[in-house]
């Protein structure tokens, strides 16, 4: 029986720091979005006269500067479609005297964002009932309203359960990947594999999602396709780099997934309150398109997911071409050129009788 060698002292103390210090990257990587989190730039939508809103402007800007980016929208039915569409994630609806202001939220697209709308109605209530008091009127006759434009579902009045169904889709995505990648044998076994892991997990998950626990509402086939196509697009690029590499394929996969896309995802906050430009570029990994989708088919029909559609399947693609791309590699690698090989010896004539 062999007994392997002890391992050096200096390599083993190595492999403990080096260890520490791979805690320390992941640990590093899902904390860093949280801590350098603040909204900037946030579309909002604004209502009024010219002068209402250049002054609501500048007021904004000296009391929260660079946290709101406002689009004028013409009338409140514009921002309202505004808000559906996804361009804004609400409105302020700055009426004629002397009806007061009105704050449109979403709460479905931002919780988050739809608190700090609510404190910025507080500020207008304030405002407008000293006005209404030195006027010498009854400060409490006129409020500001706050309509929620899209809101939550009454399964998930607080969207923890859509936020929270955002980390199982990536992890699940990287499970089918590993999995599928070793233990299933031969390129086309695998891309069937891929697509037979993606149709049941939409089916299956939205069932869970959608129709028992409510965290999705929505069209249910259309929510099937998103969650099909999220986690093949995880799968097929860990079976694709591992098919290109080899064993450390899993681990560029999970890295690029996991440690790369998923905490830039902007699924927890709106891309926009993460550090730019990561938030921005969060958008075109796995992980960020598809919160974003889902998000948007579950609770925003009319807002345009192309983006989010054609990210997911580029993905898709790329994980599958490179699957191809192996195996016709390992293939071209094991092939042996028959100029390359001895003639064989004639044989030998047979002995005469």
């Amino acid at each position: 029986m062999s007994v392997r060698p002890h391992t050096k002292w200096s390599l083993s103390v190595g492999i403990g720091v080096i260890g520490a210090l791979i805690v320390t990257l992941v640990v590093l990587a899902f904390l860093w979005p949280s801590k350098t989190a603040g909204a900037h730039d946030v579309p909002l939508g604004i209502v009024g006269s010219a002068d209402a809103v250049a002054a609501f402007e500048d007021a904004l800007d000296a009391s929260a500067p660079g946290v709101f980016d406002l689009t004028e929208a013409s009338d409140r039915d514009a921002a309202v479609a505004q808000i559906e569409e996804r361009h804004t994630y609400g409105a302020i609806v700055l009426n004629e005297a002397p009806n007061a202001p009105e704050v449109l939220t979403a709460p479905a697209a931002s919780t988050a964002v739809s608190q700090q709308l609510g404190g910025l109605a507080a500020q207008l209530q304030a405002q407008l009932s000293a006005q209404v008091a030195a006027a010498g009127g009854d400060a409490d006759a006129v409020t500001v309203a706050v309509t929620p434009i899209v809101p939550l579902s009454a399964d998930d009045p607080n969207g923890t359960g859509l936020t929270a169904a955002a980390f199982p889709l990536t992890m699940g995505g990287m499970i089918g990947g590993i999995v599928i990648s070793l233990l299933v044998v031969g390129v086309i076994r695998r891309l069937v594999a891929l697509g037979g892991f993606a149709v049941a997990s939409g089916l299956i998950l939205s069932l869970v999602l959608h129709t028992w626990f409510g965290f999705v509402p929505g069209d249910y086939a259309t929510i099937a396709l998103v969650i099909g196509i999220s986690v093949l697009g995880t799968s097929a690029l860990i079976v694709g780099f591992t098919a290109l590499i080899g064993t450390p394929g899993v681990a560029a996969g999970a890295i690029l997934t996991m440690l790369v896309g998923n905490p830039i995802s902007g699924a927890a906050l709106p891309w926009q309150f993460l550090a730019q430009p990561w938030g921005a570029i969060g958008q075109y990994f796995v992980p960020g398109a598809s919160s974003t989708l889902l998000r948007s088919v579950a609770y925003f029909p009319a807002a345009d997911t192309s983006a989010q559609w054609l990210t997911l399947a580029a993905w898709a693609a790329g994980g599958i071409l490179l699957a191809l791309a192996g195996h016709f590699r390992s293939r071209a690698a094991i092939r042996v050129p028959a100029s390359t090989l001895e003639a064989e010896a004639p044989a030998p004539a047979p002995a005469p009788a």
